[in-house]
């Protein structure tokens, strides 16, 4: 089965369940990636239009940075707001109505370089001049690891270098947000940045960057536990908001990608439970979003299925949880006008 094959994705097909409920997806990518050898090379609004009519009532989509269509020239702290520019035409496309009765990309989240200091505000307000209805923060990725195996993606100690907490500063001053994504052992040390930069809203991605393969592979007995004390540290700051998805990447240790046909929203929805709950027990269903992470995460199950696991494990909520927890949460955090 080729990896992450659309074909392949057919195969699991199903009504799609509570589709009045109004959902808010807080974490898709574009990208235009075809001299990469990676799943889904191309991915735009035509693809993420494909995916999310597929039944569910998707209002409105939050972008979130992938370093693609950066400027090649100028200043490199400056490069990054191609990506916003190239967003914000997709983003003016489909509110045009000519592709549904969506809002993609309604808030979009790009990147600066927090190492800039008080350097990085120039960067800021290039970014919301190049959207300045839709720009609504960045993301930047920490994940730092001992273990060689794995891909280290920042500095040891990002979070706590003290002109990085200068430029988040910046950032809170601005009212914008920061995205982040490091690895579960690095949680408490988000902590320590969340608690250093408190007026700032941090949204923690992908339930904490959980590892389960390579040198945390098959250690589940050992991992889990730390996982979830790290979870316990994190979810003690006010600040932070917890995204619940992500784990149709193979790091996360499932093997729903390489089976011959692709897991049922039941299926899913039980393997899913025990991670996704424990994160809305700690931080509740306020502080709690849903998340495709398309295109990653299209890697092993569809757009369907995948929010019907969503409505199935969300069950035993309220009313006004399950709102939180499709919508309302990331409309407040990115500050959606729907």
């Amino acid at each position: 089965m080729p990896y992450g094959d659309l074909e392949w994705l057919a195969l699991t097909q199903e009504e799609t369940i509570e589709p009045d409920l109004p959902i808010c997806d807080p974490h898709h990518h574009f990208w235009d990636y075809r001299s990469i050898r990676i799943p889904y090379q191309r991915y735009l609004l035509h693809e993420l239009i494909a995916d999310i009519s597929s039944g569910h009532n998707v209002k409105s989509t939050v972008f979130i940075e992938t370093t693609a269509m950066y400027k090649l020239d100028g200043p490199v702290e400056l490069r990054s707001v191609g990506e916003v520019e190239f967003v914000q035409g997709l983003a003016a496309a489909s509110a045009s109505g000519l592709y549904g009765d969506y809002k993609a990309a309604a808030a979009i989240v790009g990147k600066a370089d927090l190492n800039l200091g008080d350097k990085v505000e120039v960067v800021l307000d290039a970014l919301q001049a190049a959207s300045p209805n839709r720009f609504r923060g960045i993301r930047y990725a920490c994940g730092w690891d001992s273990h060689p195996e794995v891909e280290n993606r920042a500095k040891k100690e990002q979070l706590l270098d003290p002109k990085f907490q200068q430029g988040a500063k910046i950032l809170a001053k601005k009212g914008l947000t920061l995205d982040n994504t490091v690895y579960f052992p690095q949680l408490p040390e988000l902590a320590a940045f969340a608690n250093a930069v408190p007026d700032l809203t941090i949204v923690s991605n992908h339930i904490g960057g959980l590892l389960r393969v390579g040198p945390y592979g098959h250690r589940d007995d050992e991992v889990i536990p730390e996982w979830k004390r790290n979870i316990d540290t994190l979810a003690e700051c006010p600040n932070v908001y917890m995204k619940l998805g992500g784990l149709g990447q193979p790091r996360y240790g499932f093997d729903w990608y390489t089976r011959e046909q692709p897991i049922d929203s039941i299926s899913l929805a039980e393997d899913l439970a025990p991670l996704l709950e424990y994160c809305i027990e700690k931080f509740g269903p306020e502080r709690c979003m849903f998340e495709c992470n398309f295109p990653p995460d299209k890697v092993s199950y569809s757009f369907n299925v995948l929010y019907n696991a969503f409505k199935i494990l969300s069950k035993s909520y309220s009313k006004s949880e399950r709102a939180a927890m499709f919508h309302d949460t990331a409309v407040k955090v990115y500050n959606i006008n729907e």
